[in-house]
């Protein structure tokens, strides 16, 4: 089966560039099918929806907040015609979609490569540019605007809680003492204060510029990406038919952690250590495609280093 969706993935270019991560066991779990009806929460590049629309004579639904999405998104549309549906939108709406239910489901989170490339963005500290890591540019507050006006605690959260940094003390003081002086405005300004926090031999040590995880923590902040997980999940899971997959890529623990939970309390398993509820308490609507997460294979992260730390969890709905 992989040998055949091998050669699917070579039909299709990435686009620019693009190279979408586990596209081979994400295509192996869609099963995609002529006439169904398949929804791709986190567009992007077009990578897995093409990969899908290649596969079988079927339709892809896809949705993107990002502005930017949407020529890429005509592209595929040009390719593909009506098999093909655009809409621009935060999948933590897509309740509100005509469309569906859906034999299938991708998530993609996090920040695609496209966002990453961009530097005008300021999703990278890689060149000088405005430091804003909105998603969506066209609402909220830019992480510059964020940084000026959060509390401490909201900052503690960002950088202690998501970007998990272990010198998180030494780096919210320095945001505070900075802002007053506003100098955070930019993506450079930011890496060299975080870089000035950091301890020389976790500078010289580390494979990361130390400046990594504080970036995907405020960001992750910014555009409440954690919340809108916990919230589009279980909108896609009851878009789903009854035998639907639904695949949930993740970059980060905290997606991992929300898309393990959610699936776990769907399969009727116990969601951590403390959940000691007897079975007849639970209900199981789903289960679980494999025991553990999918993880790229050795060749893939030679390939494509970005699909280090990616992990899929699957489903299939029965009730």
């Amino acid at each position: 089966m992989i040998s055949a969706i091998d050669s699917l993935i070579g039909i299709a270019p990435a686009m620019e560039g693009h190279v979408p991560v586990l596209a081979a066991e994400t295509l192996e779990h869609l099963a995609p099918r002529d006439g169904g009806v398949y929804l791709d929460c986190t567009f992007g590049g077009g990578g897995h929806t093409e990969l899908v629309l290649n596969a079988a004579d079927c339709t892809v639904v896809g949705l993107d907040q990002d502005p930017q999405a949407v020529a890429r998104a005509a592209q595929i549309k040009e390719r593909y015609g009506d098999r093909f549906c655009f809409h621009r939108m935060n999948f933590e709406t897509l309740d509100q979609l005509e469309e569906g239910p859906f034999d299938g489901i991708l998530f993609d989170f996090g920040v695609s490569s496209f966002q990453l490339d961009e530097i005008d963005r300021g999703f990278s500290f890689r060149g000088e540019a405005p430091l804003d890591m909105r998603m969506n540019p066209e609402s909220g507050v830019s992480a510059a605007q964020w940084l000026a006006t959060a509390s401490r605690a909201d900052l503690i959260q960002a950088i202690r809680g998501y970007a998990e940094e272990k010198n998180w003390r030494k780096i919210v003081d320095a945001i505070v003492a900075a802002r007053e002086k506003n100098e955070l405005s930019t993506t450079t300004q930011l890496a060299d204060l975080i870089l000035s926090c950091t301890p020389a031999r976790v500078r010289f040590n580390s494979k990361l510029h130390p400046a990594t995880k504080v970036f995907q923590g405020i960001r992750i902040a910014i555009n409440d990406e954690i919340g809108v997980i916990e919230r589009g999940l279980p909108a896609a899971f009851n878009q789903l038919k009854i035998g639907g997959v639904l695949c949930a890529i993740s970059f980060h623990s905290l997606e991992d952690r929300v898309a393990k939970v959610l699936f776990r309390r769907w399969a009727g398993r116990p969601e951590g250590s403390r959940d000691n509820r007897p079975q007849d308490m639970r209900e199981t609507l789903c289960e679980l495609l494999g025991k553990r997460p999918i993880t790229a294979s050795d060749k893939e992260v030679a390939q494509n280093p970005r699909s280090r730390s990616a992990k899929l969890r699957v489903l299939r709905k029965i009730k």
